[in-house]
């Protein structure tokens, strides 16, 4: 092996050193995210790129995208130099596909943390939602009370008022017609 590597160009061994260097890290994450240890450092680069609407913003420095830039652009030239490209060919194509397989690592990861569901209750998505009181709620705002309601998927407890001229009582079927403040909603009685 050491004697394979001693009949090539400097070129060549640089090209083979970055391609088995980025394949080497390449495993080691791709292992590593199966079994569940490969995020960490990934959710930090997250985090620094988070737009005001709390999506995730495009990134493209990533360390992902950096391991499949280099390790692209190592097999590349080393499959250019064997196809007998010139230097400045090998280091056009190689930069290249390592930048288009940057670019798709990307637009990947994006792709992925648009389709993630974030599970943070948005309570405006309450208003116009039929739910049941569970703890009672006093009349014209006198005393707050709980409701179930199906929210987002999930069946939750949030507290309730009315401006209703009698108490609502467990059981009571109500609609919620307002978000009063933080997860505290305005409930009717439904009419029969």
């Amino acid at each position: 092996m050491l004697e394979f590597f001693k009949e090539m160009s400097s070129l060549e061994q640089t090209y083979w050193l970055i391609a088995i260097a980025g394949s080497a890290v390449f495993l080691v994450i791709f292992l590593l995210t199966f079994i569940g240890g490969g995020d960490t450092d990934m959710e930090a680069d997250a985090d620094n790129f988070e737009a005001d609407d709390g999506g995730v913003g495009f990134q493209f420095f990533t360390f992902k995208g950096l391991v499949g830039f280099f390790t692209i652009f190592g097999w590349t030239g080393v499959t250019c130099i064997d196809n007998g490209l010139s230097t400045t060919t090998t280091l056009i194509t190689s930069t290249i596909a390592g930048l288009v397989m940057m670019i798709l690592t990307s637009l990947l990861f994006f792709w992925m943390h648009k389709l993630a569901e974030s599970g943070t209750l948005q309570v405006k998505n309450a208003i116009g939602v039929i739910c049941e009181v569970y703890l009672p709620i006093g009349a014209n705002r006198s005393k707050m009370g709980k409701v179930q309601i199906k929210v987002q998927g999930s069946l939750r407890e949030l507290e309730a008022i009315t401006d209703e001229n009698e108490d609502l009582k467990t059981g009571a079927m109500v609609k919620v017609t307002e978000i009063v403040s933080a997860e505290i909603l305005l409930v009717q009685k439904l009419t029969q």
